[in-house]
Parts: C-alpha cells; sequence; structure tokens
C-alpha cells in the first residue's frame, strides 16, 4: 500500500480550509484517511498552519510521500529539517543533543523571518508609499552627488588652474633695468679695446 500526506479539502465555495492527512493513495481526496496530522488555512495572510511535527515525521520516515503542496507545508514547519537530521542521528553522523541544537536554530530563524514577513503585511497602503517615496529620495540624491562630481572632474579636466603671474614691483623692475644695462656697457667695452689696439697692429 502506497501512503502519501496530503491536502483533503473542507469548507465552502471560495472560502477553503484543508486537512493535512495520511491516506491510501489510492483513496478518494476527501475520502477515508489513515490519519489527520494537521490542518491548512490558507485565506489569512500568512496562512494559517497546524501541524503534529512528531506524528508528521514519523511518517516521513516510514517512507510517506507528500504531494508538493504538502511538501512546502511540512518544509515550512519544519518536519522535513527534523526528519533530516533524525536520519543523521541514525547514521551517527551527529548526536541527538547536536540535533536538537540544529533545529532549535532553523526554528529560531524561521521564526525570525516569519515575524519581518507578518510586520511587512501589516503595514498600511500609505506606510507602504511612504517607505517607498523615502528611499527613492535617498537613491536620487545619490545619484545627484554622483552626477555633481563627474561634472566637476570633467570641468577640472577641460579648464586646469591657471599659475598667478608674479607681478614684479617697481624697485624690482628698475634694478632689472639698471643690471641689464651694466651687462651691455661691459660687453662694449671690450669691443671697443679691440677696435682700438687692430689699427696699432
Amino acid at each position: 500500500m502506497s501512503v502519501k500526506i496530503r491536502l483533503q479539502r473542507h469548507g465552502r465555495s471560495k472560502s477553503p480550509f484543508y486537512h493535512v492527512v495520511v491516506a491510501d493513495s489510492r483513496a478518494p481526496r476527501d475520502g477515508k484517511f489513515i490519519e489527520k496530522i494537521g490542518s491548512y488555512l490558507p485565506q489569512t495572510q500568512p496562512a494559517t498552519i497546524e501541524l503534529d511535527l512528531d506524528r508528521a515525521t514519523y511518517w516521513l520516515e516510514n517512507g510517506a510521500q507528500p504531494t508538493d503542496t504538502c511538501r512546502a507545508i511540512l518544509s515550512y514547519k519544519g518536519a522535513l529539517m527534523k526528519s533530516h537530521l533524525a536520519v543523521g542521528v541514525r547514521k551517527g553522523a551527529l548526536t541527538q543533543e547536536q540535533a536538537d541544537a540544529k533545529f532549535a536554530a532553523w526554528v529560531s530563524e524561521k521564526e525570525n523571518k516569519v515575524k519581518t514577513h507578518v510586520d511587512r503585511v501589516k503595514m498600511t497602503a500609505a506606510q507602504v508609499a511612504t517607505a517607498r517615496l523615502a528611499e527613492e529620495a535617498k537613491v536620487n540624491q545619490a545619484r545627484i552627488e554622483k552626477i555633481a562630481a563627474k561634472a566637476a572632474a570633467a570641468e577640472l579636466a577641460a579648464n586646469p588652474p591657471v599659475e598667478e603671474e608674479v607681478v614684479a614691483t617697481e624697485e624690482e623692475v628698475v634694478a632689472a633695468e639698471e643690471a641689464s644695462s651694466d651687462e651691455v656697457a661691459t660687453e662694449e667695452a671690450p669691443a671697443a679695446e679691440e677696435a682700438t689696439e687692430t689699427p696699432a697692429e
């Protein structure tokens, strides 16, 4: 006999809820089942899931095959994780205490994720819009600063800074002119001497 973990539909039209049952795969969907191990209410936000973790793990270890939706539910509640750790304990890969510690850490992390999701769902549409606008304003400000920095760099590359010309004072100009006139006079004096010496020879 092939055993499946599957959903059994109840409720009225457009407002369903489901029992998570262990049943013979040949039995009708809403017919006879072996054991009821939980319930699933998809209309709430997030979905309400109640599951007997120990019984779900027991049936998984004994070869029951979950349907796709039930596999997602079992994974969400940690039955697959617990079954996986139980296999590790049986094979001697880890002790029961280590398995329990790992499972507790996984449950804690999962609860934090679910709480974050619930908080996000509880936010009103206005709060969501406000938060989104604030995030967009931050992004836009960062873009504006980046564009301004690029523009400043381009302008600096196009117009490099000009070195300031040193303006000489009047006294320095006069001194420079006197020095140049003295140099010219000294150069002219030897030339005159040479000119006077050549005829004498």
